[in-house]
Parts: structure tokens; C-alpha cells; sequence
């Protein structure tokens, strides 16, 4: 039976490829992002993963995008400090997480992770001979699964959690997933809600346990070039509002309030971090028409930091920096919230005990925000009176001080996901040795 839903599987997904074959092929010809490693993702095992003369055996972690591989940094780091006698191979989809995963990991275990047909991830299993493949969140590939299974090796999910927005999706079909989620070894969700989730949709009730968030492990550098020059070339008194991770429809939003803001606020400068570097032209020529002052970080970085203009805007063209930047913020706005995208990340404002904003959309998030809400450590946003929210945070600077302390304090209080996830892995290690 399962075979036979393989098989279906299998033709489902040509079906769908085939369908949406001139899309794609429009995309290859016209945008470099879905070029870079095209041949990886099917199925070409790269040179630099099998010359690196390391002949340990394979730990093999797959992080979807850059917030993924953020999140396992300390599981890697911590499981080649516990289990040095094991290759940690990190495996993306994206290629912004690609860009972060090579320079935090090595760019000799990194690599993109491969379509889900037998023809693309079989290679990879016969090169690496991973001893576990662990998945973050909820990167679920039946063909992967199968072939794992097929060759006896465990699967584990981190950092596992089902959103409200496809919980609807995996009950309608969770005979199907009942079948999947039985060949996974060991799941450990971030909240107690995703444990329920995961067990109702059909993962073995055995093997799913809470295992915390990891991002709340993720301790952002303070010294991230951008965020040395700007604490330089802040003047006393000065205030910078951070907007990270706007999506479209966001950075208008966020520039119609603006003016509204710094006429009551003049020591106000704003620095604007889109999510997506495909988007930073676009954002560009927004403020360009605008009429705002503003400049981007490469300008600015090249013409020596020189101090920002009151009321200016600083647009964050690079990739990994936007962590580090919330350090400097006096309040900090985290995007995809206002527009109904799911939301980001708003730990990385909140482990610097900076105060945070959010709009009303943060289902992809809502663990976190709802730690942060019950604590008072998080403001939500209405998007239809953008300036009025902002401003009434702005004008409370006592309230203000206070939430971000209290979002510092959730953010320690809620450690401990990094450590928990290594033991665990390192019990499923121990145990598929034993059966060997």
C-alpha cells in the first residue's frame, strides 16, 4: 500500500511540474535565484561535499531559508562539539539560506537540498550515507521520507510546529499523513499547542514531544559592521526606529506614517530591512519617489558611515546584518505583520531588550508572540492607523523601556530548545547503533 501511494505521489508531482513547466522555465531564464544550483537540486551530488577527504560519518540538516539555518546554528555547532566524531552537512532550499549557511557552516558541508523525486534525492543518500537526516519545522517530503526508510536511516524533526493556516490542510488529509509521519524516529515541537497538532494529524503520539523553540537559543552578534557604524555615527540623543522584514505593501504603510512621526519626534531615523533581497530595487525606488532622505547601507558604508540625517532612511541592502542592527534600535518594528504574510521573527528585537511592534498577522509565530503578549513585552499594531500605534509607543518612554525589558526577559527565560534537541539526537544516534 504505501508503495502504491509513492507511485502516486510520484506522478502527482510531475503532473503538477509538467503543468507548471513554462513558469518555471520563464523563471530559470529570467531570475538567478532559481538558476543557482539547479543542478544540485537535481539530484548532481556537488565535488566540494565528497573532496573534503572527511570520511566520518554523515549527520545530514536540512534548513529551508535563512530564519531555518539562523535557528540551527547552535544545534550545529553544538552537535560538532558533542559529537565530533560525525560530519555535520547542512542542506537549504533558498538561495539567500545558501548564501547564510556556507558562511556560517563551511561552504564544504553545505549544499542544496534536492527535488523530491528518486532520481534527485537518491544520490545524496548513497554519497553521504547519513547515519540521521534532521528536518527543521515541518519539511515534510514523502520521497524523502520513503527513501530514508527504504535505506534504514532515522529521521528527526526540530523545531517542528504546524501554523494555524495549514492545520485545516493536514486534518483534511491526515490519513495520508498518518502513513508519512509514521516513518519519523523522533519530533520535537517548539510549544505544547504543535505537540497536539502533530499527533492529531497523525505523527506516532510515542515520538513527538516538546522540545522548546531554538530561536530563543540564537544569540545575534553585536557587532555586525553596519551596527559598529551605526552606533559611531548616531549622535547623543538620536533615536533609530528599526523596520525589519517588510514585505510588500509594508514599507508604504510604514512611509505615509513617517512624516506623522518625525514631526513629533525630529530625532527619529529609520532603518528599513526588506525580507526578500530580490525586493531591495523595489524598495529602493519607493523612497526615491517618496521624497524622504534616505540612502542605502552600501552608500552609506562606502562614503565612510557619516552621521544620518534626522527624519532620513537608511534601506538595509544586505543579507545577515538586520539581527545585529535591532541591538541599536530604540523600538523596533518586525514585518510580514501587516500585511497577511504570517509574520517574522520577533526575537531577535527582543533578546537586546529592545521594545517591539507587530501587526495583527504573526500566525507563523504565534508561540512566541503570545509568550510576549502575556508578559506585556510586544505591541500589536493596527494596519489602518499606522502613525497613531507607533506614536502613542513613542510618547510612553517609561512603558517603552519596561516592555523591552520584559522581552529580554522572556527571551532567557525560555532557553534551553538548543540543549534538549542534541541529547535527543544523540539518543536516536545511540539507538539505531544499538540495532545495528
Amino acid at each position: 500500500m504505501k508503495h502504491l501511494l509513492m507511485v502516486l505521489y510520484s506522478f502527482a508531482w510531475l503532473v503538477v511540474l509538467g503543468i507548471s513547466a513554462p513558469w518555471w522555465l520563464w523563471k530559470l531564464a529570467t531570475t538567478d535565484k532559481y538558476r543557482d544550483g539547479l543542478r544540485e537540486r537535481l539530484g548532481r551530488v556537488p565535488a566540494r561535499l565528497l573532496s573534503a577527504g572527511d570520511t566520518r560519518p554523515v549527520i545530514w540538516i536540512h534548513a529551508v531559508s535563512v530564519g531555518e539555518a539562523i535557528a540551527v546554528s547552535g544545534l550545529v555547532r553544538e552537535l560538532r562539539r558533542r559529537a565530533a566524531g560525525y560530519r555535520i552537512v547542512v542542506s537549504t532550499t533558498t538561495k539567500t539560506g545558501q548564501s547564510l549557511a556556507r558562511e556560517r557552516f563551511g561552504t564544504g558541508d553545505v549544499f542544496y537540498y534536492p527535488l523530491d523525486f528518486a532520481f534527485a534525492v537518491r544520490p545524496y543518500l548513497r554519497a553521504l550515507k547519513p547515519q540521521l537526516l534532521v528536518l527543521a519545522e515541518t519539511e515534510f517530503w514523502p520521497r524523502m521520507l520513503w527513501e530514508c526508510r527504504r535505506s534504514h536511516i532515522p529521521v528527526a524533526v526540530v523545531n517542528a510546529r504546524i501554523s494555524n493556516r495549514s492545520y485545516p490542510k493536514y486534518l483534511r488529509l491526515r490519513l495520508l499523513w498518518r502513513r508519512i509521519l509514521a516513518q519519523l524516529s523522533l519530533v520535537l515541537a517548539q510549544s505544547e499547542e504543535d505537540v497536539l497538532r502533530l499527533q492529531r494529524i497523525g505523527a506516532p503520539a510515542e515520538r513527538v514531544r516538546y522540545g522548546g523553540n531554538l530561536k530563543y537559543d540564537v544569540r545575534a552578534v553585536a557587532d555586525a559592521p553596519v551596527a559598529v557604524a551605526l552606533r559611531a555615527a548616531l549622535p547623543a540623543g538620536a533615536e533609530l526606529f528599526v523596520c525589519g522584514s517588510t514585505l510588500e505593501g509594508e514599507e508604504q504603510l510604514l512611509l505615509q506614517a513617517w512624516p506623522v512621526l518625525i514631526a513629533r519626534h525630529p530625532e527619529l531615523r529609520m532603518l528599513l530591512a526588506p525580507r526578500h533581497p530580490e525586493r531591495f530595487a523595489a524598495v529602493a525606488e519607493l523612497l526615491e519617489q517618496s521624497g524622504i532622505s534616505w540612502e542605502s547601507r552600501s552608500q552609506w558604508m562606502t562614503r565612510g558611515s557619516q552621521e544620518l540625517a534626522p527624519g532620513s532612511i537608511l534601506l538595509l541592502d544586505s543579507i545577515g546584518e538586520l539581527a545585529s542592527v535591532y541591538g541599536v534600535a530604540k523600538v523596533a518594528f518586525v514585518g510580514g505583520s501587516l500585511v497577511p504574510a504570517g509574520g517574522h521573527n520577533p526575537l531577535e528585537p527582543a533578546q537586546f531588550g529592545v521594545p517591539i511592534l507587530m501587526g495583527p498577522h504573526y500566525e507563523n509565530f504565534r508561540e512566541i508572540v503570545d509568550k510576549l503578549r502575556a508578559r506585556h513585552a510586544i505591541s500589536i499594531v493596527n494596519p489602518v492607523a499606522v502613525s497613531a500605534y507607533i506614536m502613542d509607543v513613542l510618547e510612553n518612554p517609561a512603558s517603552l523601556t519596561a516592555m523591552g525589558a520584559r522581552g529580554g526577559e522572556v527571551f532567557a527565560a525560555q532557553a534551553g530548545a538548543t540543549d534538549r534537541a542534541v541529547s535527543a539526537l544523540l539518543a536516536v544516534l545511540q539507538m539505531t547503533g544499538e540495532r545495528k
